[in-house]
């Protein structure tokens, strides 16, 4: 198994590519071990590297962000031991099914902004090892969640302001604008 690795825009945030399916559907996102200890056996086995400070699993990469302590030199040689591991195992990523958004609710605003994300917004931010998740629409502000590389990347405000706002208020004229929400 060979597992290539990517720069992202978020120097302390590196995407491994293991050359196979790593999520059937959706994103997993961990920011702490013990989340990954319940819901994910792979996402805890890379906690267990030291400097690992979070884990966000995509449909065919898995992105971890270093501690500002740790340098990519020293963690890589670990967290791709770890993955390799993993996969030849044949183990499951994820413990439980992953939770399904509702959409049945929506209306017709937010319908139109959740398609715009997933078609125009999400493909664009996965390839850079990351994901952006709806959290809200109220008074015209759209609120969304970066996770994986996107998170704390140096670029992702300008992002959001100038290239998903510009986006949904062009489209969408309810949308006056979008501020990151984050957990």
């Amino acid at each position: 198994m060979f597992i290539q690795t990517e720069q992202t825009p978020n120097p302390a945030t590196l995407k491994f590519l293991p050359g196979r399916t790593v999520l059937e559907e959706g994103t997993a996102d961990f920011t702490d071990g013990e989340n990954a200890k319940v819901r994910s056996p792979l996402a805890a086995r890379l906690f267990d590297v030291e400097g690992v400070a979070a884990v966000f699993f995509g449909r065919d990469f898995i992105t971890i962000t270093k501690s500002d302590a740790k340098e990519w030199h020293v963690m890589k040689p670990a967290l791709l031991g770890a993955i390799m591991e993993h996969f030849t195992a044949g183990r499951a990523v994820m413990n439980a099914a992953t939770e399904v958004e509702n959409t049945a609710d929506d209306d017709e605003i937010v319908t139109q902004i959740k398609e715009l994300l997933d078609t125009r917004v999400r493909p664009a931010v996965a390839m850079d090892g990351g994901d952006i998740v709806y959290h809200g629409f109220e008074d015209g502000i759209v609120f969304l969640h970066m996770q994986g590389a996107c998170a704390g990347c140096p670029s992702s405000t300008a992002t959001l302001k100038m290239g998903i706002e510009n986006m949904l208020k062009h489209y969408i004229p309810e949308v006056v604008e979008v501020r990151a929400v984050s957990f």
